[in-house]
């Protein structure tokens, strides 16, 4: 098992320094700089003490083996647009992403975990035909019409706040009033992401469920009187487990590619707006300082749901240790 962790983290490794590398890289290569910010008439000693000041003076090659340098010490320099640490920058907005993320994942497992029970189990008849269309269409249904449906609805019924991550003058509330303006902000983007998620989870429990449930160690036990509930619950289910488990990684990598898309609609300061407000401003060790925790995250769903899936399946590890 130790052996499985390690190469994980490895990968993970990996996976961060080339998708950091990589933002950084392209966003060099890209056409313009932070010098446009100053305007067409800013004189030569200006654009130049600016390139001087972010490295843009130096070759792409000494740029990237400098900034690499500092980010292996988790300093990943300064914001061109916001002139501050990215490292602060690159935190809050990661843990707005991480609020968002997990209430939109804890949505997406009950829901679809519960549908997918009942579809699986029950087989045929109008209820399952109802889950298995209403999943067909929110799994084709993109996080970008998602968000603007749900912001118009509430745009309309004001039942929920349309954008932002909360109310102005939340600064003068009290701590449980903050958490409770935060709940508030929270359903309609993470309904909005949810959506497609739900849909995978309950298809791919539905399908592991209708198999199990044939399996002979669930007809044996039902042959000794175990009832319905218990059968599902305490014998199919945890079975059927193994599918969601081997997607989590992609389901973590769902949530990160749409909550960019989720949070420019409805004015979610997180990872994926702040990433979109430094590439049109050019911000290079921004972009790869949100690359990086971006992957980084995605690395720790993946490795989340490789120690799920080889807790629920011992020939994961089996494999691992061979």
């Amino acid at each position: 098992m130790w052996a499985f962790l390690v190469r994980r983290v490895a990968f993970a490794l990996v996976l961060i320094a080339l998708a950091s590398s990589a933002a950084f890289l392209l966003t060099r290569a890209a056409p313009g700089d932070v010098t446009d910010q100053l305007g067409p008439f800013a004189k030569p000693a200006e654009v130049a003490a600016m390139r001087a000041r972010f490295g843009l003076d130096q070759s792409v090659l000494k740029q990237w083996l400098s900034w690499a340098w500092h980010a292996a010490r988790f300093d990943f320099g300064e914001s061109f647009l916001y002139s501050r640490p990215v490292r602060g920058l690159v935190r809050q907005a990661a843990l707005n992403t991480a609020v968002l993320a997990l209430a939109a994942f804890v949505v997406a497992t009950a829901v679809g975990l519960t549908l997918g029970v009942i579809s699986g189990s029950l087989g045929s008849g109008a209820l399952p035909a109802m889950i298995r269309a209403a999943s067909a269409v929110c799994v084709s249904l993109p996080p970008l019409l998602s968000s603007l449906i749900l912001v118009f609805i509430a745009a309309r019924t004001g039942w929920l706040p349309a954008g932002g991550m909360s109310s102005s003058g939340s600064g003068d509330l009290s701590w449980a009033g903050w958490l409770a303006d935060l709940a508030w902000h929270v359903p309609l983007p993470a309904i909005a992401l949810a959506l497609p998620i739900a849909a995978t989870f309950e298809r791919l429990q539905a399908q592991a469920m209708s198999e199990v449930v044939g399996q002979p160690f669930v007809l044996a036990a039902r042959a000794r009187g175990v009832s319905s509930g218990d059968l599902i619950l305490r014998h199919a289910w945890p079975v059927s487990l193994r599918p969601i488990c081997a997607v989590l990684g992609v389901a973590v990598g769902a949530l990160l590619s749409g909550s960019f898309v989720v949070e420019y609609v409805t004015a979610w300061p997180g990872l994926g707006r702040l990433m979109y407000e430094a590439l049109r401003a050019r911000d290079i060790y921004l972009v790869a300082g949100c690359a990086a925790t971006g992957s980084a995250l995605l690395a720790l769903g993946t490795l989340v749901g490789d120690v799920l899936l080889a807790v629920v399946d011992p020939r994961v590890r089996d494999e691992a240790h061979s």
